[in-house]
């Protein structure tokens, strides 16, 4: 079974950029649908970014949109989060997951956390004002 690691993350002023990475273990990586959530101290885990199994869908939670965009490698079995004008309520721990093989169809973008089924560790976001 897939396997993710995230990378990326550390400590910008507000404004900046950051770019998360997530290299998946194997090269089913193109048959899920993946997505990036996060969650900081004290709140539960957020959906941030989503997308299809085919990449032709996106979506966005309202809080990122026009400033984050997700998008993903399959040759390079990986999944990147494009941050820019970072804001400090953007501080948490970001996630990618791998959606589970009922929700990873062509266009659908799973949102829900129990629509995924593999996690990485999570990868520390933190920005200042």
């Amino acid at each position: 079974q897939v396997q993710l690691v995230e990378s990326g993350g550390g400590l910008v002023q507000a404004g900046g950029s950051l770019r998360l990475s997530c290299a998946a273990s194997e090269r089913t990586f193109g048959s899920y649908a993946m997505g990036w959530f996060r969650q900081a101290p004290g709140k539960e885990r957020e959906f941030v970014a989503g997308l299809s199994r085919s990449g032709g869908s996106t979506y966005y939670a309202d809080s990122v949109k026009g400033r984050f965009t997700i998008s993903r490698d399959n040759a390079e079995n990986t999944l990147y989060l494009q941050m820019n004008s970072l804001k400090p309520e953007d501080t948490a721990v970001y996630f990618c997951a791998a959606a589970r093989p009922f929700y990873s169809t062509s266009l659908y973008v799973p949102k829900s956390p129990s629509e995924y089924y593999k996690w990485g560790q999570g990868t520390q976001v933190t920005v200042s004002s």
